[in-house]
């Protein structure tokens, strides 16, 4: 009778596994959303920083002109 408690304990084991493999799975496709987020978020501040560099340069070219 002492195989049975082991297969329980071994069944009981691969659901728990099962449990946390199913949670990291969905935290790390939740992680991967956040960070094409912030990916995003942070190209699409950049670009504004470069336009704004670039109007500073054409201003400031204006000026000298004159």
């Amino acid at each position: 009778m002492p195989y049975v408690l082991s297969l329980v304990l071994a069944a009981l084991g691969l659901v728990v596994l099962l449990v946390v493999a199913v949670r990291v799975l969905r935290e790390l496709r939740r992680l991967r959303s956040v960070q094409r987020e912030v990916a995003t978020d942070i190209t699409d501040r950049a670009g504004l920083l470069k336009a704004r560099v670039a109007g500073l340069k054409v201003a400031f070219a204006e000026r000298r002109r004159r």
